[in-house]
């Protein structure tokens, strides 16, 4: 291994040839939203699995600034070992290790990862050697659970059920924006969508100033409500059902 510098390895094949760049994306998860009146709110989520990528260099040759683990290695180890690691197909340790020229450690990187994808090009201006670009992705462990369900051996039994005359039911209000309505009292919300803050607002008179129709209704509280007298203070948004 070598005393300075920059030291790579996959599981535990340590790369001879550092890789003169190393790119780590943590990617986002994270969701925006626009609401009513209100601009826009982030919802924040885990990050989704991060992406590693870097070109190494595989010599043919032994060269004085390569290192090995235990003597020089031809590059068909190192392509064996690489195509040993896809068609495993288990995750393994992702290292970069940091050392000053005076020995003082960095920080390290040390993350479990698969292999994703490797090319590897052969140029005429590098000789016999070889270069592969490699692909590593964040592996996360998950497991499954086992849920046993019973269900009763019994049989089933017909039963015959008299006919119930149809009974017609008095059609559903339909309320707009403009409609003057009796508000029962109870919560009204400063947006239409879940999860949003809500006071608590006295019975009365009020007016709707938009509907459940109305755009970028979040529909959970579909109807935004103005108080008309003293007698209420309602002035936001309420459900369905809280007023006639």
């Amino acid at each position: 291994m070598a005393r300075s510098g920059y030291d790579f390895y996959l599981d535990k094949c340590l790369l001879p040839v550092t890789p003169s760049k190393l790119q780590i994306k943590i990617n986002n998860a994270n969701k925006t939203l626009t609401l009513i009146d209100e601009g826009q709110i982030n919802i924040l989520k885990t990050a989704e699995l991060t992406d590693i990528e870097f070109e190494c260099d595989i010599p043919q040759v032994q060269y004085p600034y390569a290192v090995y683990k235990s003597g020089f290695k031809g590059a068909s180890y190192f392509l064996d070992y690489f195509e040993n690691l896809k068609t495993q197909k288990k995750p393994f340790q992702f290292i970069v290790s940091r050392t000053l020229p005076n020995g003082k450690v960095l920080f390290s990187t040390n993350i479990k990862v698969s292999l994703e994808d490797y090319k590897i090009t052969e140029q005429a201006k590098n000789g016999f050697d070889l270069t592969v670009k490699i692909k590593l992705k964040q592996y996360r462990e998950y497991s499954t659970k086992t849920v046993n369900v019973k269900i009763a051996s019994s049989k089933p039994k017909a039963t015959v059920q008299k006919t119930r005359p149809t009974e017609s039911k008095p059609a559903k209000k339909e309320y707009k924006a403009g409609d003057i309505v009796n508000f029962h009292g109870g919560t009204h919300y400063y947006s239409s969508y879940a999860g949003a803050k809500g006071y608590s607002a006295r019975a009365g008179q009020a007016k709707i100033t938009l509907d459940k129709n109305c755009k970028g209704n979040g529909g959970v509280h579909p109807y935004h409500l103005v108080h008309t007298n003293s007698a209420s203070n309602v002035y936001g948004w309420v459900d369905e059902g809280t007023f006639d």
